[in-house]
């Protein structure tokens, strides 16, 4: 399970780093600019793309706090990591529910792909925890519901919907995730707290040099779309059919709909 995983993550490390949302970057390396050294957690850092990239755009000295339940894909963090002159702890721990231990002394709470997985309870302790620890937020790459495929099938639309509620199952994260609202939920939660809210757009934009990483997509789509109707599983294939020979003949077009979401209080 953790090395298809880390091959995963890395395969779509590139199209998150093109995907973010530069300016929220900057925005949270402004209001974190007169800490020193500072401090950072990592929820769900998997095998710490969010870690690499953070670091090369925040003020130095950073001392990282990374949390993932998988011990593969943590030391493949620490091997990639050992070059960025950055302090790193990992912790390895399921995030079930969030230790009120792991936000003590942080100045930067951060995660990458993670919050559409989560509940709405979830959420609303993770602003709680940020809350108290006076510190600032940046989420990335969370999606958001929406996609487009070119050239199009007329099941596309289909499927996405079947997919959008797919991702709104119990994730083992407090309860049903948000999914597609959790962009909006995540807004809110922090609001609620006294936070500045900013969103932006982090779409994943992917061509057909991108090849690899369509198929898996549609792969993906494909099972998740038939849990849910097993019953037209045929129609289904069908679609992941003409959907692979797109990619295959390198004329497919991907754009998955992401938000980044950066919050900090006044």
């Amino acid at each position: 399970m953790d090395e298809p995983l880390l091959q995963w993550l890395r395969l779509r490390e590139a199209a998150d780093a093109r995907a973010r949302a530069t300016a929220l970057t900057r925005r949270i390396a402004r209001v974190v600019a007169a800490r020193r050294p500072l401090h950072i957690l990592d929820l769900g850092t998997g095998a710490g793309s969010n870690v690499r990239y953070l670091a090369l755009r925040l003020p130095r000295p950073q001392h990282w706090r990374v949390v993932d339940r998988s011990g593969v894909l943590l030391a493949d963090l620490r091997a990639r990591t050992a070059n960025l002159d950055i302090e790193v702890e990992t912790r390895k721990m399921d995030l079930a529910s969030l230790d009120a231990s792991l936000f003590e002394g942080r100045h930067l709470v951060t995660a990458s792909a993670l919050l559409d997985l989560v509940s709405e309870s979830w959420l609303r302790s993770l602003a709680r925890h940020c809350r108290a620890a006076g510190a600032a937020a940046l989420f990335t790459i969370t999606y958001n519901g929406r996609s487009s495929c070119v050239p199009s099938e007329p099941e596309d639309d289909w499927v996405r919907q079947l997919l959008n509620r797919h991702q709104k199952r119990d994730k083992g994260l407090g309860g049903p995730a948000e999914g597609p609202d959790a962009p909006a939920t995540a807004e809110r939660c922090f609001t609620d707290e006294g936070y500045r809210v900013e969103r932006a757009p982090s779409d994943w934009q992917l061509g057909p040099d991108d090849s690899a990483i369509q198929r898996i997509l549609i792969d993906g789509w494909a099972e998740a779309a038939s849990e849910v109707e097993p019953d037209r599983a045929v129609a289904i294939h069908d679609w992941r059919e003409r959907r692979v020979a797109h990619v295959n003949e390198r004329r497919s077009h991907i754009v998955v709909g992401h938000d980044d979401l950066a919050a900090w209080l006044p």
